[in-house]
């Protein structure tokens, strides 16, 4: 969900399993702020297909978190969020999220509405669609391009 609303290359590409390599230096960063990050929580939960950075009890109510390098992609960090609440309603487990940026320390939380909800199954449609594809799609140049794992792939 992340990929689909950084780069729907990048989400054909992972979907196909090319694999940026494990060298990348941004990828390395993302997992030392996952393991340096929040220590006294419980992290990623591998749950069906879907990987909880942090859950979490406060009072009566479940709480998951995605936890994020910078806000940058704040727009796909929420909606993978959203999609993660989605999986977890579909599966009967009620619970609210967390966007957690440590570095930054911000916290947004996110709820799973009816929209919200709408927009997600549109989502998943689309990536559906996109995954099916012979071919990826053509690269476009943004800004997240510069710290991508796969930009040799598109613009080598």
């Amino acid at each position: 969900m992340n990929a689909y609303f950084i780069c729907k290359r990048k989400l054909w590409l992972y979907s196909h399993e090319i694999s940026p390599g494990k060298e990348n230096t941004y990828l390395q960063l993302g997992t030392l702020l996952g393991d340096k990050s929040y220590k006294r929580e419980k992290k990623e939960i591998l749950l069906d297909s879907i990987k909880i950075d942090i859950v979490k009890r406060n009072d009566q109510s479940t709480v998951i978190a995605e936890v994020k390098k910078s806000s940058a992609g704040k727009k796909a960090a929420r909606m993978q969020l959203l999609f993660y609440l989605y999986r977890l309603k579909e599966m009967g487990i009620s619970a609210e999220g967390e966007l957690l940026v440590p570095k930054e320390r911000k916290k947004e939380k996110v709820i799973l509405s009816e929209e919200a909800e709408e927009k997600v199954k549109s989502a998943i449609s689309d990536i559906q669609r996109i995954i099916a594809l012979e071919t990826p799609l053509p690269a476009i140049k943004t800004h997240f391009c510069s710290k991508c794992a796969y930009k040799d792939f598109c613009f080598a």
